[in-house]
């Protein structure tokens, strides 16, 4: 299990500032538990892009404008949870005068990256 933050490697890291608080085998097999504060400057946005399995995600700081591949846009303000299902095409935006902050938890596929972007 990984207990030190440290920023994910993955492709994200170049657009948001992003802290892996821990890393550890799940009780589900071939899962991984993976949780994840992510730190989204005022107008930027993280692209589009998809997980190899489920984020469960809460809005710490700021609005966040959710969007989902053939599905309605959706603000999310501070304390507004979210969930997102595995391989489901996503692009988050922040949308509020400062910078949003967002809890994620991903259980997702174990040895498979932590995200990939998608056209």
């Amino acid at each position: 299990m990984t207990s030190n933050p440290t920023s994910p490697n993955d492709v994200l890291a170049g657009k948001l500032k992003r802290t892996e608080l821990q890393h550890s085998r799940s009780s589900i097999p071939g899962r991984d538990i993976v949780q994840v504060l992510t730190e989204i400057p005022s107008g930027v946005e993280s692209g589009w892009h998809m997980h190899p399995g489920e984020e469960v995600g809460y809005i710490i700081a700021g609005t966040v404008e959710m969007m989902y591949r053939d599905q309605p846009t959706v603000t999310l303000h501070a304390g507004d949870p979210f969930l997102i299902p595995p391989r489901t095409p996503h692009n988050a935006l922040d949308v509020g005068e400062d910078t949003g902050m967002m809890l994620s938890t991903y259980i997702v596929e174990a040895d498979q990256p932590l995200t990939t972007f998608v056209e």
